[in-house]
């Protein structure tokens, strides 16, 4: 995580995702990510209750991927690293068919 106005740079290593899928409308597919850290890379001191917000197309596309505290906007963005860490995680199989089922048209 980099902190806006800061050069120090804290490299999160992410152990566990607990998502929360939620068509938002036609186009696009809100992702709440819980995140669980690797205890050898704790959150920077400044946040409480980081997690991820991963936006994506109803075909499973990353368009933005959002650092919350919170639940709110925050003070840091995220590396190169961890966002390869989150969009492997949102590329799995397994998150994929949960955004290609949420995307169905309603019967």
């Amino acid at each position: 995580m980099i902190q806006y106005g800061s050069d120090r740079v804290y490299e999160l290593k992410f152990n566990a995702y607990y998502p929360k899928l939620e068509r938002r409308n036609d186009q696009w597919v809100d992702i709440d990510l819980k995140l669980v850290l690797s205890p050898d890379t704790p959150a920077p001191a400044e946040t409480t209750d980081l997690t991820a917000l991963v936006i994506c197309t109803v075909h499973g596309v990353i368009a933005q991927i959002v650092p919350l505290d919170e639940g709110c906007d925050c003070e840091f963005q995220f590396t190169a690293d961890e966002k390869a860490q989150i969009t492997a995680y949102i590329e799995s199989p397994m998150i994929q068919t949960a955004i290609a089922k949420l995307s169905l048209p309603a019967r």
